[in-house]
């Protein structure tokens, strides 16, 4: 991982990626026409569940180089104390793993990535 961004937490890189990927979510949304904030709100629901999320990283798993790899890693190893009863230890260690990667990304600066990646997990 790149130096600069070796001082961020794990944490911190999760928690900006879970907004980066929020983003990502209500952009793919909108720009697909939906305009009535109860369907937004339950069809985002629909991607950032943990479950959908652990389910969208073994897509993307294949396409990560060594670096970001690493980072999901890190991410993915993060001692959790809180597990939603939705999802399964492994599934929201997934999860916050892929939103580390996104957060990851997004200080990189690697708008591209972060969209050739969204796209690959999440197919329409």
């Amino acid at each position: 991982m790149s130096n600069s961004l070796n001082m961020y937490s794990t944490a911190a890189l999760a928690y900006l990626g879970d907004s980066v990927i929020e983003i990502c979510v209500r952009e793919r949304l909108v720009k697909a026409g939906c305009s009535s904030s109860a369907v937004l709100n339950k069809t985002a629901l629909e991607y950032v569940r943990a479950t959908a999320q652990a389910e969208a990283m073994k897509r993307i798993l294949p396409m990560l180089d060594d670096e970001e790899n690493a980072v999901f890693h890190r991410g993915r190893n993060i001692g959790h104390t809180n597990t939603p009863k939705s999802a399964t230890v492994a599934e929201y260690r997934a999860a916050t793993g892929m939103e580390a990667l996104f957060g990851y990304l997004h200080l990189a600066g690697r708008k591209e990535r972060i969209d050739e990646l969204f796209d690959a997990a999440y197919p329409i």
